[in-house]
């Protein structure tokens, strides 16, 4: 009876683990089309990324800003065209599953741009909605 209850826990952690995995992958693969539209100059396919939701939260220099169109509205401001969006690049530092359909990601940010280059670190929360992740909620400093 141990063996057969060990044998049911260890597939059921297996695809736990499998799933995780199949789900971090497409959190990066989110992350790295945000990076691609980004550097292409187009925001608005990066904000693809974020839940269309006045709930959306997004928390920078500034303070926090709710809600997705004002979030867009903020980067086409600070970001109105491809020389001042620079190149993007995104470090992972850590995907952690909070529950099946959330995740914590920590990273790092460098855009480089012509004659500067900004860097620094945010934190996501991503949540499956509707069987894609989207941010919900970005802290970018």
């Amino acid at each position: 009876m141990k063996r057969i209850l060990l044998a049911v826990l260890l597939l059921i952690s297996a695809g736990s683990f499998a799933q995780n995995a199949k789900d971090k992958q497409a959190i990066l693969d989110l992350l790295e089309k945000q990076r691609t539209d980004w550097n292409k100059g187009d925001v608005e396919a990066f904000m693809e990324g974020y839940e269309k939701s006045d709930s959306l939260l997004f928390v920078g220099k500034s303070g926090p800003t709710y809600g997705w169109q004002k979030t867009l509205d903020n980067y086409k401001k600070g970001y109105p065209d491809k020389s001042a969006m620079g190149f993007l690049v995104f470090g992972i530092k850590k995907v952690d599953f909070l529950n099946p359909n959330l995740a914590f990601v920590l990273g790092s940010w460098n855009v480089k741009r012509e004659k500067d280059e900004l860097k620094g670190y945010f934190t996501l929360l991503i949540k499956k909605i509707k069987g894609e992740w989207k941010v919900v909620a970005d802290h970018s400093s």
